[in-house]
């Protein structure tokens, strides 16, 4: 072996300290914007520039955190909320997967689906509650199917567009070969489709932690939308931010747990990767 060869295969087994130093400091950089936001609108408040009562300083909001987190009740509401949003996430998706994928395979159905579910997609969420309630009740199986309704249109929407748009030399090369059904699906349709699939599983979870807040409203009294009515209602703008902290922290985790647990099926995507 010589030694160029040596020192390449040197480098390739041993990263340079600085691409690794890289990839570790790259996912930080969010975090960039909100910290520098939050350090300016301390520093305005210290230096008496704003009073900080109706939009209080990062310092107080974390010690509003604290104190939620000490006496249990961030950790008890954010969990309740996080398992609405869990089943109503799983019961839009299985519905919104079996209808998107028979409507974007086959013209009959898109033809009587189709138009009756984009017509109920235009309908506002807060709409359908006083519905809900007079059908469900006000307890966990009304919340529930208010979040299954917004996780269900994008996911439905996503999923049949990208069936139709396979492209179409991929689909004549699957009957060249004689593919079955169930191959054609599996060898042709499913890779083509997956991108495009993940990206509207996430748009639907986003629609759902949207919806979870007008499901709260239905006479919740546990999760992260009861603590912003309890905060809203007893004068504590402090403990509304906090709420909505905890929303994004939340529904950022769970958003990135989709995509790490689709990232295996997407390595073959031959695409530009900004690094």
């Amino acid at each position: 072996m010589t030694v160029a060869a040596q020192g390449t295969e040197t480098t390739s087994a041993h990263p340079a300290p600085g691409k690794h130093w890289s990839r570790l400091a790259r996912p930080m950089l969010g975090l960039v914007l909100p910290v520098v936001l939050a350090v300016v609108w301390e520093f305005v408040v210290r230096m008496g520039w704003a009073s900080g009562r109706l939009a209080p300083p990062p310092s107080v909001i974390f010690s509003t955190f604290v104190d939620l987190a000490r006496t249990g009740e961030l950790q008890r509401n954010t969990l309740v909320t996080l398992a609405r949003v869990a089943a109503g996430f799983g019961i839009g998706v299985a519905v919104a997967t079996v209808l998107g994928a028979a409507a974007g395979y086959s013209p009959l159905v898109r033809r009587l689906l189709d138009p009756t579910i984009q017509a109920l997609r235009a309908i506002p969420s807060i709409a359908w509650v006083p519905l809900f309630i007079l059908w469900l009740g006000i307890f966990e199986a009304s919340k529930v199917t208010l979040i299954a309704v917004g996780v269900f249109f994008p996911v439905y929407l996503g999923l049949m567009g990208a069936i139709q748009s396979v492209d179409r030399k991929l689909v004549e090369v699957g009957r060249a070969f004689r593919l079955s059904d169930s191959e054609m699906v599996r060898r042709i349709l499913l890779p083509a489709v997956l991108p495009a699939y993940v990206i509207s599983l996430r748009s639907g979870l986003g629609l759902g932690w949207m919806f979870v807040v007008a499901a709260e409203l239905m006479g919740a009294s546990e999760g992260l939308g009861y603590l912003l009515i309890d905060g809203q209602q007893l004068g504590k703008p402090a403990e509304i931010i906090a709420a909505i902290v905890a929303f994004a922290i939340v529904g950022k985790a769970t958003d990135w747990l989709i995509v790490l647990t689709a990232a295996p099926f997407l390595r073959w995507e031959d695409v530009v990767r900004s690094e």
